[in-house]
């Protein structure tokens, strides 16, 4: 195949590409800006890049000359996505995955929920032979923006605060298994035209999350559980100060619901077989203490 690859540049994209080279297919990365092209080639000497950007939607069909499969990593949540779809099929794309999330899912009025749920409506309608794939929370490295935040407090203090009861289930997915499904889903006819929820291989709650980076980094900690209108304004506070985390209200929101989703289907339809929570949390904590 002949495959462009969207948000090639991202933290998830850029073992996407690794992934597809691994497996013999010809790559192009869809880039806007020359340096991260530079970085990426470097890289991966096999790559072909084009530069464009999705404002541009010429651009992004002018990617796709020569081109029979897209992959699109690059977040669906900026409304871009239905012209990608209607560029794909007019340049004679037939094949495509493409990335959404399970935060899709959520019950709160998140401002990105309604333009994911049109991308994925744009997807379906299209004459594309589509898949979608949504993770869960992704980390796996220090470059993920989410579990290396926890890793880095719980290295450095022995209190760790709790934004409300830290009882909600959650089930991380590491990012090289994401990677990977996506040559095995693009070799299955039977992954045409269906959707998959990409968990982790283990459900935990963030108590239980708390506890584990904890044992792996050889701390001991203590766990501060926050009333959830209290964890709020604690961060709208934390926001206005430098050095402190940047958290939002609706990440709070969102370690009080559950996170947790089936797998069995990719499973069974390409043998998606994650790794295991404490394996791959061993991994980044050892990248972790490399780097510093």
């Amino acid at each position: 195949m002949n495959i462009l690859v969207t948000g090639a540049t991202g933290f998830t994209g850029s073992y996407v590409v690794e992934e597809l080279l691994n497996a013999g297919h010809g790559v192009t990365a869809f880039v806007r800006t020359p340096e991260k092209a530079a970085t990426l080639t470097q890289q991966y000497p096999g790559l072909t890049v084009r530069h464009g950007c999705f404002e541009d939607s010429a651009s992004i069909g002018a990617a796709m000359d020569g081109c029979d499969t897209l992959v699109n990593v690059a977040s669906m949540g900026f409304g871009h996505l239905p012209d990608t779809v209607r560029a794909a099929e007019d340049t004679g794309i037939r094949r495509a995955v493409f990335f959404s999330t399970t935060a899709i899912f959520t019950t709160l009025p998140a401002a990105s929920k309604t333009v994911r749920e049109a991308a994925e409506n744009a997807i379906r309608d299209s004459s594309l032979d589509w898949t979608i794939v949504r993770p869960t929370m992704i980390f796996g490295t220090p470059s993920d923006r989410n579990m290396i935040r926890l890793i880095k407090w719980v290295a450095k203090t022995p209190i760790v605060p709790v934004f409300g009861p830290g009882t909600f289930r959650m089930q991380p997915v590491f990012v090289r298994d994401l990677a990977a499904a996506v040559p095995r889903i693009l070799a299955s006819d039977k992954t045409v035209t269906k959707a998959y929820n990409l968990s982790g291989a283990d459900a935990t709650d963030y108590n239980g999350l708390v506890r584990l980076v904890a044992e792996l980094l050889g701390k001991r900690v203590k766990l501060l559980h926050l009333p959830v209108g209290l964890s709020i304004a604690a961060v709208r506070i934390s926001r206005a100060l430098p050095g402190l985390p940047n958290l939002s209200d609706e990440q709070v929101l969102r370690l009080n619901e559950h996170k947790d989703f089936s797998h069995g289907d990719a499973a069974e339809d390409f043998g998606y077989s994650p790794t295991a929570l404490r394996n791959a949390l061993q991994h980044e904590i050892k990248l972790y203490r490399s780097s510093g």
